[in-house]
């Protein structure tokens, strides 16, 4: 089932203001979990997590900051 677009601009305000800031916080204690890496793989490890969390919730912000296309081209401003 496809989100609409309203929808999926309601989820990705979700994902953004309230899953990222805990997906920092679990990221941050998975990376100190492990003892002191050097900084050669402390760097791309951050990177990749960086990076891991917007896989699955890519087709969430996809095409978001383009006008609605469920809307009329008569009804947008």
């Amino acid at each position: 089932m496809a989100l609409s677009y309203k929808a999926r601009k309601r989820w990705s305000l979700v994902i953004l203001l309230v899953g990222m800031p805990i997906y920092v916080v679990v990221a941050v204690n998975l990376i100190d979990s492990i003892d002191r890496l050097p900084i050669w793989a402390e760097v791309p490890a951050y990177v990749l997590l960086g990076f891991a969390w917007i896989l699955p919730f890519k087709r969430v912000f996809l095409g978001i900051g383009q006008p609605d296309p469920d809307q009329g081209a008569d009804r947008q401003e």
